[in-house]
């Protein structure tokens, strides 16, 4: 199952995917995809792999898209993990769900908060204009319909949040568990 993690800048994705990772790191069950972006690794925000445009148009990606003047893509690699039965888990931008949708087994998080909320994140980050900030804010882009989308709201606590986050992430495959492996034990 590909998990595509999705939302509006500033609605806190790369910190709930943080935690989450964190809380599953030992569960086999479970990837978290490291994107490569052609933004300097020391530009800040998410750990990603950091690639020039020139290296970034020599790769082959399972998704690829461009936003925000940058090209973003999710290794190929991905593909053998969802072969043997793991979750992969991907913040991708809302344009590519429905090409994911075509051709894996998909569903959706969309994390989201309230626009006064999602400002005010932005403008802490302090890495956009307040201009930038608005055009971010009134980005509309439409979910496909027939893709299984949960919204998660992160509008409180970060532990709420990541509350939220593990549960939707449980929601959406429950019972997969790659091939000759354990279920994880249970602390206790």
């Amino acid at each position: 199952m590909l998990v595509l993690v999705v939302g509006p800048s500033g609605a806190g994705k790369d910190s709930l995917l943080d935690a989450a990772r964190a809380a599953l790191a030992d569960d086999p069950r479970y990837r978290f995809v490291r994107r490569a972006i052609t933004r300097p690794a020391e530009a800040g925000g998410e750990a990603h792999e950091a690639l020039t445009a020139a290296e970034f148009a020599t790769r082959n990606f399972a998704l690829r898209w461009r936003a925000h003047g940058l090209d973003y893509g999710i290794p190929e690699d991905i593909e053998a993990d969802l072969a043997s039965g793991r979750i992969v888990i991907a913040n991708v931008s809302r344009a590519v769900i429905a090409d994911a949708a075509s051709r894996f087994p998909v569903r959706v998080i969309a994390v989201t908060a309230p626009a006064a909320i999602l400002a005010a994140r932005l403008a802490g980050r302090g890495r956009e204009t307040a201009a930038d900030i608005a055009a971010r804010l009134a980005r509309d882009v439409t979910l496909p319909d027939g893709v299984p989308v949960e919204t998660v709201m992160n509008d409180l606590t970060l532990a709420d949040g990541v509350a939220r986050f593990l549960a939707a992430l449980s929601r959406a495959a429950p019972s997969v568990r790659p091939e000759g492996t354990a279920p994880p034990r249970k602390p206790g």
